[in-house]
């Protein structure tokens, strides 16, 4: 996760995305196709000279997993590094076990059927007689090595001159032509044999992200094709020019006596998911009679980092309000944060008596995936052991829990309820703790009024770093799944605090994990943009139709397709200046279904100092 935006992209970054393109359209007539298999994901992988094990495979294609995308595709290229001459040429030196530079028939299959992805000795055999072109009984794996790396290179260098060759393929989105890869002179089983035997590969490191002050900006991924689409029927939209946050002034000034009125608050955090995903828990708020209501979400700071600037103080955030109605399908739209003061998105005005559905909301642009580091440093000790040679937690570890505990101390009383201790659990591990596990805890953990202390949640994980007799496994687990890093750096999260202020009653807010939360928050944020702006439709299209939503410090479009078959639309943002996308590329399609209605992208400043403008041109892509 990045709290900053990127620069412009280098021209390495623009090679990496074209190899992706190169590879992708090697197996799918168009980087529009989803990845529907995991044998289609090898294939894929493949083409971009990977030869991943199964065990790889299934890391990124799970149970859960029906489909990944185009942009999934890169994702899982920058974790995963080409296999490199010198790594197969360490693993085969493994099984020369005289050292003589060759590898006969029997060390092969004692490799290959012990170890990793076992074969059997017949798939051995075959993968020999390829591979001893002198029919000599060995293998010179030093040859075969530099003849698999070079052909590889081969491959790929046939695939980017098929790619740059073909201009169609250039205009369209990401291709849209298919055609037959060309055929490595080695079999695709020899290329996994020498894979498997590798080591796992370190991830590469990630690019530091930092602010510029220049005028013009593109994100994470650029095209590389021509911006022109006289061919195309589209969408020219005016450019809008925002001003710099240090010029603006909040539309929605905090009320006169704010001190005076009922308050509740209540905490909570965005979570990146390992799929790019954003989630967080949903709210029930309860007013017991119509009145003015004050709302604020704004980002937390934690007690242990007050000197410190909290990397996620960047991130934007906003606080869907819907109706509670009899069922969660009936809940209507009511309002949400609009305006910006400082740090704080808030929004005023009247509510009837009732309950409500608080609904977070970040827009994805200053919150990113990326491929986790292979950080050079040694992690952080989570535990050692003290003079009289007992298990303790390190201070670094203490500080840390200690934020957690502030995060999941959801109501502030300093203390954690067996519902507010379950959401972690729910989180960390995937379960919940019934009363009778609650019961042991209060016999084992310090506790009061039947909630747990930060003492006794300090003593619950250290009780877990004992039983393991320290090994530190369990609780990195926890602390990744809170979106630490092994630095304990909070990397993947972004926690926040919502505050409720009535005037002349007490609101209560009440956490709560919806099923259908994503699909309220998703008809809510339609709602927002579609009731605030004027439909536009495409030139030359009666029927598909762009709202673009210019809000005090965000800009939304959502596309609308009101005809019966499904339309792809190409939106591309190179125009735009200072300015990083929801989607993390300045060129992208869009496929919106038949008689749907989508979220296109969100918008913001990169740099929120300076003016920024928005300039996009939506196309409809012709059928294929």
């Amino acid at each position: 996760m990045s709290f900053q935006e990127s620069p412009r992209p280098s021209d390495e970054e623009e090679a990496f995305y074209m190899h992706c393109r190169a590879a992708y359209l090697a197996v799918f007539r168009s980087s529009l196709t989803n990845i529907s298999s995991k044998q289609q994901l090898c294939r894929a992988l493949q083409q971009a000279g990977r030869n991943p094990s199964q065990a790889t495979l299934s890391k990124y294609w799970t149970s859960t997993t029906s489909k990944l995308n185009f942009d999934d595709f890169c994702e899982i290229l920058k974790c995963e590094k080409k296999t490199e001459e010198t790594e197969l040429l360490r693993a085969f030196k493994k099984m020369d076990m005289n050292g003589d530079g060759y590898i006969s028939h029997s060390e092969l299959e004692k490799a290959l059927t012990n170890s990793g992805e076992k074969m059997t000795t017949e798939e051995v055999n075959a993968i020999f007689s390829l591979l001893d072109v002198n029919k000599d009984g060995k293998l010179d794996y030093a040859e075969f090595c530099r003849l698999l790396v070079s052909t590889v290179e081969q491959c790929q260098m046939a695939l980017l001159e098929r790619l740059e060759a073909n201009a169609k393929l250039k205009r369209q989105n990401f291709g849209s032509q298919s055609y037959s890869p060309p055929k490595s002179s080695l079999s695709s089983s020899a290329a996994a044999a020498a894979s498997q035997a590798a080591v796992t590969l370190p991830q590469p490191p990630e690019t530091p992200r930092t602010d510029s002050d220049t005028t013009l900006k593109k994100d994470s991924r650029s095209s590389s094709r021509p911006s022109s689409a006289r061919s195309r029927r589209s969408s020219l939209s005016n450019p809008i020019t925002m001003m710099s946050s240090s010029t603006k002034t909040s539309k929605v000034q905090e009320p006169s006596g704010l001190q005076e009125w009922q308050h509740s608050d209540v905490k909570g955090c965005f979570f990146l998911e390992d799929d790019g995903s954003i989630s967080s828990l949903q709210y029930q708020l309860h007013i017991p009679q119509t009145t003015n209501v004050y709302l604020t979400i704004q980002p937390l700071i934690l007690s242990h980092r007050p000197d410190k600037p909290s990397s996620w103080m960047t991130v934007d955030m906003a606080l869907f309000v819907t109706s509670a109605g009899e069922t969660k399908e009936d809940s209507t739209f009511v309002c949400f944060t609009e305006s910006k003061d400082k740090d704080k998105y808030v929004w005023k005005g009247e509510l009837n008596a009732g309950t409500y559905y608080l609904l977070p909301f970040t827009s994805g642009c200053k919150i990113k995936k990326r491929s986790k580091k292979s950080l050079s440093n040694k992690p952080i000790e989570l535990v050692y052991r003290t003079d009289a040679g007992e298990l303790d937690l390190t201070t670094e570890l203490r500080e840390v829990l200690s934020d957690i505990f502030e995060v999941i101390d959801m109501d502030g009383n300093g203390l954690l309820s067996l519902e507010e201790y379950n959401f972690f659990e729910l989180r960390t591990s995937g379960e919940k703790c019934d009363k009778d596990a609650w019961a042991v805890c209060k016999e084992n953990f310090d506790m009061r009024k039947n909630q747990l202390t930060r003492q006794g949640f300090m003593e619950l994980n250290l009780m877990e770093a004992t039983e393991k007799d320290g090994d530190p496994a369990d609780l990195w687990a926890t602390l990744e799944a809170m979106g630490y890093n092994r630095m304990l750096e909070l990397v993947d999260a972004c926690p926040f605090q919502i505050d409720v202020y009535c005037e002349g009653t007490q609101p209560s807010i009440q956490p709560l994990s919806l099923d259908s939360g994503p699909k309220l928050l998703n008809q809510a944020l339609q709602k927002s943009i579609t009731t605030r702006t004027g439909a536009k439709a495409l030139r030359g299209q009666e029927n598909i139709f762009i709202y673009t939503y210019r809000g005090e410090h965000r800009i939304s479009s959502l596309i609308a397709n009101k005809t019966n078959q499904k339309v792809t639309v190409h939106v591309n943002n190179e125009q735009s200046r200072n300015c990083c996308s929801s989607r993390g590329m300045s060129v992208f399609a869009v496929e919106v279904p038949a008689r749907t209605k989508m979220v296109c992208q969100h918008v913001l400043p990169i740099n929120d100092r300076q003016d920024w403008t928005y300039s996009c041109v939506e196309t409809i892509l012709p059928c294929t």
